[in-house]
């Protein structure tokens, strides 16, 4: 039987390492499916309830395997429907690709059903590599380019494969005019900044007397230097919540995250320092880094695209997060006198985990959020992969859960995009079936498309090795960040119309799927089910019945602040009581005197 284009697309990518795609079928990709057939499920086809899913599932696969993800999805509407995964793939700088369907090209701007221009619809969020395989010949250079841009550039690409062109035969490139040849595979390769750029960067950083660190993703593989830098530079080090697991929590001097869903120590290292060295980061949020002019700053960036971005960098060097810092490392002072700086930030942490014990213990109606992820932190297996949605429960996430050596975790991180959280959580046991999982949910997101993409989750749980995989739902029956941004950035009450949403028995319907289910509706009952979840044979919904009137405070209130949100609430909040106590309960903790400074 002859190769068809749809072989060929198959057997290159199983060339290239690919062990799975996520996707959902549909006429447009009736050729890809008929090959899989032919090959016996290799890649695998991981089949979601919706293409969104797919693309998120691949981004997840993609965050933490180091591997590309694949997805694919048929013409128009399925094309369509992986935008949103593929734009927080852009926006994350994640190696994805996207395979999709298209109309026969005979009826190609005939207005033909399901006709969509793809590669125009494509040509934003692939902006890097988009192609569409109009003759057998450009397979495989079009397939090969667009898994090494997706690795090279760290970014979504697509291949849109018109149905009719799947089921052609497969014919290579010839040794002739106008042929485009290709070949498999591409070296390791490191950049690295000239010599006269680091020399400089290392005038700057030994000129600094309290030295600040930012880390972001991109230091993931620069730990051991990251540590060695920092205590050669007495400098504390924060970091961006998509670097949340780059550095350990357990370090003294590392603040945590940075920005909105911050900490304290953060928000006052950058308040304070006089010397800036961002890593691997892109950090949006210019209004929590030193004020411009106050602080020399030096960035480090694998991307020339994203280098200079964010502060007024007085040194950009661009290249590799590890080798940079290795040639850095012999340049600077190792005699830099006192350590008052680090000793500083070091009690800072130390007054903000015992600040976050108390918000945590705080009694709330029915159960305080922060409370849940408080008692999750110590129960953590060390070898975790933790997924963390968009809202409030992001929050929760970023202050609460100590990332410990050996642990992974992630979120939309630029994009914030909700619903990730379980198809990430999916993802992530595809690519580490032997690894625990727990997902971080609001009731929102798991409304949005949680629930649906827990069939996946039970459809495919024979195929990991390790059953467990917990998703919690924060239930509060409120879409709680947009609440409580309306209250603190517009002046405006809850608008419940559009924020109140259904009391959903999430345990319930997990139970019908086979899976675990556990509700818990008291404090004194949340150690124990996070217990029982975690220690379930089989995939677990569990949720908690949280007070949405328990405030996500940025790490720079001010009481002028918290003024303006009650007054604001009292013109006519629903819960304006509840709302007030909570807030100004959590914001007394950060004046409450430490237990002890050793």
């Amino acid at each position: 039987m002859s190769t068809k284009v749809s072989d060929h697309v198959l057997e290159r990518l199983r060339v290239w390492g690919v062990d799975q795609v996520f996707g959902y079928p549909g006429d447009g990709i009736n050729g890809l499916l008929a090959a899989w057939g032919r090959a016996e499920d290799q890649p695998r086809f991981i089949q979601s309830r919706h293409e969104e899913m797919s693309a998120f599932e691949a981004v997840g696969y993609a965050k933490f395997s180091g591997r590309i993800g694949v997805c694919t999805a048929t013409s128009g509407p399925g094309a369509i429907h992986l935008l949103n995964g593929l734009y927080d793939a852009k926006l994350d700088h994640v190696p994805v690709l996207a395979i999709v369907g298209q109309t026969d090209r005979s009826a190609m701007g005939g207005s033909y059903q399901q006709e969509v221009d793809l590669h125009t619809l494509y040509k934003d969020v692939a902006s890097e590599f988009v192609e569409t395989v109009t003759v057998p010949e450009q397979l495989p250079n079009v397939l090969d380019r667009a898994i090494r841009t997706a690795y090279a550039r760290r970014c979504p690409t697509a291949l849109i494969i018109p149905g009719d062109v799947q089921e052609l035969d497969y014919s290579p490139p010839t040794h002739a005019f106008k042929m485009v040849p290709s070949s498999l595979g591409a070296s390791e390769w490191t950049a690295t900044p000239s010599d006269d750029a680091v020399r400089r960067a290392a005038d700057v950083l030994n000129a600094g007397d309290k030295v600040a660190i930012l880390v972001g993703q991109g230091a993931a593989g620069a730990i051991t230097e990251v540590r060695e830098i920092a205590e050669l530079l007495g400098a504390g080090v924060a970091k961006a919540l998509l670097g949340k697991d780059v550095l350990s929590d357990e370090l003294p001097y590392v603040t945590g995250p940075i920005g909105l869903l911050g900490s304290r120590p953060s928000y006052e290292m950058m308040r304070d320092c006089d010397t800036l060295l961002t890593i691997g980061s892109s950090f949006p949020y210019t209004q929590f880094m030193p004020e411009f002019g106050k602080a020399r700053a030096v960035q480090i960036d694998l991307d020339p695209h994203m280098i200079g971005m964010r502060y007024p960098y007085e040194v950009n060097l661009v290249g590799d997060a590890k080798a940079t810092l290795r040639r850095l490392i012999p340049l600077l002072k190792s005699d830099r006198g006192g350590r008052e700086w680090q000793e500083t930030i070091r009690a800072n942490v130390r007054r903000w985990h015992e600040t976050m014990e108390r918000r945590a213990g705080l009694a709330a109606d029915p159960i305080n959020p922060e409370y849940v992820a408080r008692a999750l932190d110590p129960l953590l297996p060390d070898d975790v992969i933790l997924t963390s949605d968009s809202g409030s429960v992001a929050n929760w996430y970023a202050r609460h859960i100590t990332m410990r050596p050996g642990m992974r975790g992630s979120l939309s991180g630029t994009l914030a995009t909700m619903g990730p959280g379980v198809p990430y959580a999916i993802g992530a046991k595809f690519a580490h079936p032997d690894r625990p999982v727990v997902a971080l949910v609001g009731d929102g997101a798991m409304q949005m498309n949680g629930l649906a993409e827990m069939i996946t989750a039970a459809k495919y749980r024979d195929r990991w090795t390790d059953p467990r995989l917990v998703v919690a739902v924060w239930n509060n029956q409120d879409l709680n960040q947009v609440t409580w941004e309306m209250r603190a950035m517009e002046g405006a009450p809850s608008f419940l119309p559009s924020q109140e949403i259904p009391d959903v028995q999430y345990a319930a319907f997990a139970r019908t799927l086979g899976l675990e289910g556990i509700r818990v509706e008291k404090p004194e009952a949340v150690e124990a089910g996070w217990r029982a979840a975690l220690e379930a044979d089989r995939p677990c919904v569990i949720e908690f019945l949280t007070d949405p009137a328990v405030p996500p405070i940025p790490p720079h209130a001010s009481w002028e602040q918290m003024q303006s949100t009650a007054t604001a609430v009292l013109k006519g909040d629903a819960d304006r009581g509840s709302v007030v106590k909570q807030g100004l309960k959590a914001k007394v903790q950060e004046f409450l005197p430490g237990r002890s400074k050793q």
